[in-house]
């Protein structure tokens, strides 16, 4: 049984507590046959946050910068939790390195910063992991089966949309999210991705897009230790700050295997507090998902005889392994940490069997040219083709 030291960079942030969380924890549901994970490293530059962060780990050294933890040579894997802005220069220099990188959506600021990544990783033979960790809910390992299987025919249409109401009031407070320079995207990479990694690991590649993005407040008040699901309380006397990334995207897509898409994200849909759906419409059947029913998917087939005929309901259960692992019964929940235990078993799974498993680095790049090419089009106004991967 092999262990891989880990150092978790960012790691008093909401990504750092759940990914510290994930590798201690999936040992006990999902085993040690292929190895098991060791917190040897926290990265954290908040003095303030430094003995909070300490209890996490408690047998890990605390670290002030990403760079002495790269240098160490005892450390096997970089798990990159840091604004998305970083993310790019610090999972080069962990490839570089030598450093396996399992790093947080958005992957880059570009596509192509993204295809950089994925080419040093090709080259030095090293596991590259994106923490698009919504397909990891085994429904949709069902969902990729009965399309894989034909069983809805030819793909026609995918409709997908992710919306939070974390800006719906225009007196929220300013944080890092809304900040062009921290997180260049804004609500395309940091929401969109995630509509994009079903689009990728379900449909395939999108060949075009138009997209239009939104800001609907373009000035907030800035309210010292706010973030995310924790406001202040205004004064009135607030200094403002400029949002300068998008808070809303609407795009029509075209894919290489000739399906369309309709797609819409927000984090401004006041009172939906977490709304992910998706639908896929083929030739024989379809497919429905909503996460307020985690683990349940609706199937249609038009091969069910007259008078018979109507979406089904599934729910997933303990034919499924990675289900059965943490539940002996169908429609118990899996949520949202949950998948990431599963993500960080696959990682280490990967990593001790050197095997690459979705989503790598070329499926964050594919998805930062789905970021990119709703940048480009929102700015000119017209579609967009993305080129397939040399």
């Amino acid at each position: 049984m092999k262990e891989v030291r880990v150092a978790v960079l960012g790691a008093s942030g909401w990504m750092g507590k759940v990914h510290t969380m994930a590798y201690s924890t999936f040992p006990h549901f999902l085993g040690t046959a292929h190895g098991t994970a060791r917190v040897v490293a926290l990265v954290e530059h908040n003095p303030d946050l430094l003995k909070d962060t300490e209890v996490r780990a408690p047998d890990a050294r605390i670290e002030t910068n990403w760079q002495s933890v790269i240098a160490d040579p005892d450390i096997d894997l970089i798990d990159i939790c840091l604004p998305d802005n970083l993310h790019y220069e610090v999972a080069k220099a962990a490839l570089l390195a030598g450093k396996h990188v399992y790093c947080e959506k958005p992957l880059a600021d570009t596509a192509a910063q993204a295809r950089e990544l994925a080419d040093i990783a090709r080259a030095k033979g090293l596991i590259a992991r994106v923490g698009h960790a919504f397909p990891r809910n085994p429904v949709h390992d069902l969902a990729k089966d009965i399309i894989q299987s034909g069983e809805i025919g030819d793909i026609l249409l995918f409709k997908g949309c992710q919306h939070i109401d974390m800006y719906a009031d225009p007196a929220a407070p300013f944080m890092w999210r809304a900040d062009g320079k921290l997180a260049p995207t804004g609500i395309v990479g940091d929401t969109g991705s995630h509509v994009f990694s079903f689009m990728d690991f379900l449909v395939g590649r999108v060949s075009s897009l138009i997209a239009d993005n939104i800001i609907s407040t373009r000035m907030r008040p800035v309210v010292a230790g706010s973030q995310l699901g924790r406001g202040g309380e205004l004064t009135g006397a607030e200094e403002m700050a400029e949002v300068t990334n998008p808070d809303a995207t609407n795009i029509l897509v075209k894919f290489a295997n000739g399906a369309s898409g309709i797609v819409d994200f927000s984090r401004i849909a006041m009172g939906r507090k977490f709304r992910q759906t998706y639908e896929i419409y083929g030739t024989k059947g379809s497919l429905a998902y909503d996460y307020d029913e985690v683990n349940r998917l609706r199937f249609y087939s038009n091969a069910d005889r007259s008078g018979r005929q109507g979406f089904r309901e599934i729910d997933v259960g303990t034919e499924n392994a990675t289900y059965r692992a943490f539940l002996p019964l169908p429609n118990f929940a899996l949520g949202y940490n949950e998948s990431k235990i599963i993500e960080a078993f696959e990682v280490i799974r990967s990593i001790t069997s050197n095997s690459p498993a979705w989503p790598t680095f070329e499926s964050g790049h594919h998805i930062c040219q789905i970021v990119d090419a709703c940048m480009q089009s929102s700015r000119t106004r017209s579609w967009v083709d993305i080129p397939a991967a040399a």
